[in-house]
């Protein structure tokens, strides 16, 4: 969304800043400078600003201004590649066998951070359906710091729970929100049927399903390892914490965080993390860490960048045996 916001603003703002200075031109009062209007066309108001000169029939015919319409159409061509790369809804499938006896299938849901797909999620919770899903896995910053919305998180929530079980586990947007409105929130999700799992853990009875909550991944010790009786799918937002998953008994663990690294380079994988990690070892897909099985979602929304290039949005679907 802070990307539609940019667009908007500096559109609106352009198309003002014509206005002003047309108006400034008949009164001869102190006028803007072409600089000015240029850089704003520049930076992503072309599409304003070439209204303006088109309505207000203003710098049409200066040279340097021929080139508003070639930002124009790079802005247009910038605005469609960013939001097709931001709003394309994809599902990945994995597989993971962990020797439980009917299968289980897992859709995770991670790092919404407030992103919008459709009148009350109608996209995403579409997806979500036709994966015929056992239960719900949210991993992690539902909401958003810099831009929070509770209600378009329960939107999704909402709809959700009419499809299969809800479990969740907070990120770290949520331990930055701590607070009397996210306490609300909280109880918002629990009275809609959502079953927490920070620092806790549900017997499935085939197998064990455990989370842990953002502000214990480095002093954890609200329960014990466990032990081999049953397979254990553990919930843990940030990937890097895998030796406190592994000491933990987790066979499998779905976490999320690392966006995908936001711009995912062929060949070179994903480019940074919320840490400004360049090139973090875990952005996206499967990983096997000595037995250990890692499915980190690239997750539905942004954090660092504004912006996903070569990585689309994703929920992920987990078919357990």
């Amino acid at each position: 969304m802070a990307l539609v916001y940019w667009y908007v603003l500096f559109n609106v703002l352009a198309f003002v800043i014509y206005g002003l200075d047309k108006s400034f031109a008949r009164k001869d009062k102190r006028r803007v400078s072409e600089r000015t209007l240029i850089l704003v066309a520049v930076v992503g108001g072309a599409i304003g600003a070439l209204a303006a000169m088109l309505i207000f029939h203003h710098k049409t015919r200066k040279p340097k201004f021929k080139l508003v319409p070639v930002f124009f159409v790079i802005n247009v061509a910038l605005i469609l590649c960013f939001l097709w790369n931001n709003y394309h809804l994809t599902v990945s499938e994995q597989n993971i066998s962990l020797g439980i006896p009917e299968e289980v299938t897992i859709v995770q849901v991670s790092d919404l951070h407030n992103q919008f797909f459709g009148i009350n999620q109608s996209i995403l919770l579409k997806r979500i359906e036709e994966q015929s899903p056992d239960i719900i896995c949210v991993t992690g910053d539902i909401v958003d710091m810099n831009h929070t919305n509770y209600e378009i998180a329960l939107d999704f929530v909402r709809g959700a729970v009419k499809i299969a079980p809800v479990y969740y586990i907070t990120g770290n947007h949520e331990v930055f929100l701590e607070g009397e409105k996210l306490d609300s929130f909280f109880d918002s999700m629990k009275d809609l049927g959502v079953i927490f799992l920070d620092d806790t853990y549900v017997d499935m009875g085939d197998y064990i399903l455990a989370g842990v909550a953002e502000r214990s991944l480095v002093t954890f010790g609200a329960y014990e390892p466990f032990d081999d009786t049953k397979p254990v799918i553990l919930l843990g937002h940030e990937p890097r914490y895998t030796d406190l998953y592994r000491y933990l008994g987790a066979d499998l663990v779905l976490s999320g965080h690392n966006h995908g690294g936001q711009v995912i380079i062929p060949g070179k994988g994903g480019m940074v993390s919320p840490e400004f990690e360049f090139f973090p070892e875990f952005y996206g897909g499967l990983y096997d860490i000595d037995g250990m099985k890692l499915v980190l979602s690239r997750g539905l929304g942004n954090s660092v960048l504004p912006v996903r290039i070569n990585n689309y949005p994703e929920i992920v679907t987990i078919h357990v045996n």
